[in-house]
């Protein structure tokens, strides 16, 4: 998100997708159909693994590998029932593919979202948390941006199949 939004920023983007509420102060936005659920990626082996859904308590002596996204720690420790500096967190990462390498390495565990690393065929799992924590996902832009056609029929399309999504 920072990334996203710092490019947004500078202009280098037209549009961003979040996981997370933008500030109303600065972008506009459409709220996506489809989120995305936190859990925890790990290794097959482990004994969490076993269980269908991960909650809070399971997590909490657990070497932890968590996102360096500042947002997501108020989410996350609202989550957990502890402050984040209270966990045993081993490592940070800014792209879920290099924790999926530590978590592979048997370094930890990480605290992400399902869908974004394909675990099929592979030493790792994905489990949901118990209860769930979801998160909305949203295409944001700046506000006043003024959009080249391509652009702007792209938000325009976007709009369209969220409001067709929205009659079914």
């Amino acid at each position: 998100a920072e990334y996203v939004l710092e490019y947004l920023d500078k202009g280098l983007i037209d549009f961003g997708l979040l996981f997370r509420e933008p500030d109303l102060k600065k972008y506009e936005w459409l709220t996506l159909p489809a989120g995305d659920v936190w859990g925890v990626l790990m290794r097959r082996d482990t004994p969490l693994a076993r269980k269908a859904a991960v909650c809070p308590e399971d997590l909490w002596e657990l070497p932890l590998i968590i996102s360096h996204q500042k947002g997501d720690d108020r989410q996350l420790s609202q989550w957990m029932g502890r402050e984040i500096s209270e966990l045993n967190v081993v490592a940070t990462y800014n792209l879920v593919f290099n924790a999926s390498l530590l978590v592979d390495e048997g370094l930890g565990y990480a605290l992400c979202f399902d869908k974004l690393i394909h675990t099929e065929g592979t030493g790792l799992c994905f489990r949901p948390f118990s209860p769930p924590l979801e998160a909305p996902g949203y295409i944001v832009w700046k506000k006043y941006q003024v959009f080249s056609k391509a652009a702007g029929r792209f938000l325009q399309s976007v709009q369209e199949m969220i409001s067709a999504d929205h009659h079914l």
